[in-house]
């Protein structure tokens, strides 16, 4: 889906008509989030659990945090598991990510990236989907998402917020962004990532601060460095802030001569691909698109639009580089042996 355009106004000085209208509706779905949190009693599992969430729908940057801090946990050896909801997929799992025979459509995109690194695992029911990963091998697991459920024991939570776009217009959903009220946030977090550049996250960053809550900055790199050929570059997202991906790509001297943006987790029709293909070849570029969406793009039948596609489209797999990243996994390595002498 889109994001509603009044979630992040340009302007801060009055709230749109439709937030004003959807407010009741949006303390409702914060109701029922506190609710639960407060009925539910979270299992342990037998392994420590890193969470990484947001607080706002999509966009955050959440999963590239996730791979960087798995890939820091395997160097120090570590049996890093993944855990996450699959969202778009229509697997419920417990199910282990394998790529050669899940596509998007069963498991969601962001579980095939995570599924390049480590173990990944799709499980609706967090707890029954930790339990299988320590079945599997796991010692540790990293849940990418899963912040506000209330289900597993998370030993340490990071939350991630983008600092250019922060908490929109503060609403919770749908007359906002915002997956659950700030304060009640950031009373389960271990740890804030701001990441991109801008100002719109200092306040959250300076709540966190004053609750003694460490902030970092983050920004999103390359996790090889890209190979754009010559001549002009066609780009194509769909992603949660896909100018995100435009800006990093300009970054890197790409010479973009047209975007394409699509909503989030935006499952490619063969009318989509058709329409890139030719928009290509009308003004001889190459295209270009991020890990995640070309993970929707795999198992396309051969010789499809789509299948085509995904032959023809460079990747810009990515990572987090996290400033001040040893002093963030003393922390998380102190909450690891906390966990494992209960």
């Amino acid at each position: 889906m889109r994001e509603p355009g009044f979630w992040y106004p340009a302007r801060r000085n009055g709230a749109p008509l439709a937030a004003r209208l959807l407010a009741p509706a949006g303390y409702l779905y914060g109701l029922a989030g506190r609710l639960r949190r407060g009925f539910v009693t979270p299992e342990r599992g037998a392994v420590p659990v890193i969470c990484i969430g947001n607080l706002t729908a999509g966009g955050a940057g959440k999963t590239p945090v996730a791979l960087t801090m798995a890939e820091r946990l395997i160097a120090k050896g570590e049996k890093v598991h993944f855990l996450t909801r699959g969202y778009g997929g229509r697997e419920l799992g417990p199910i282990r990510v394998d790529p050669l025979r899940h596509g998007a459509v069963d498991v969601g995109d962001e579980p095939l990236l995570l599924a390049a690194a480590a173990p990944a695992w799709v499980a609706a029911n967090r707890p029954e989907g930790a339990a299988a990963a320590v079945r599997g091998g796991a010692g540790l697991i990293v849940m990418d998402d899963g912040f506000q459920n209330p289900s597993l024991v998370k030993d340490f939570s990071i939350l991630v917020v983008d600092a250019a776009t922060g908490l929109g217009n503060g609403r919770l959903i749908p007359a906002g962004p915002l997956r659950e009220r700030m304060d009640d946030a950031l009373a389960r977090t271990n740890a804030l990532i701001l990441t991109g550049r801008g100002h719109a996250g200092d306040g959250i960053a300076a709540r966190a601060r004053a609750r003694g809550i460490p902030v970092f900055n983050s920004i999103v790199r390359p996790a090889v460095a890209p190979d754009f050929g010559d001549g002009p570059l066609i780009a194509f997202a769909g992603i949660g802030r896909p100018e995100k991906f435009y800006r990093t790509l300009r970054e890197l001297g790409a010479e973009l001569t047209e975007t394409v943006s699509f909503p989030d987790h935006h499952m490619f029709s063969e009318s989509d691909a058709l329409r890139l293909l030719v928009r290509a070849r009308e003004l001889g570029a190459r295209l270009v698109t991020t890990e995640k969406d070309a993970a929707r793009l795999t198992h396309a039948p051969v010789a499809s639009a789509r299948w085509r596609l995904n032959e023809a489209a460079i990747r810009l797999p990515v990572r987090a580089l996290i400033d001040g990243i040893d002093n963030l996994m003393v922390l998380v390595n102190d909450a690891v042996i906390r966990a494992r002498r209960r």
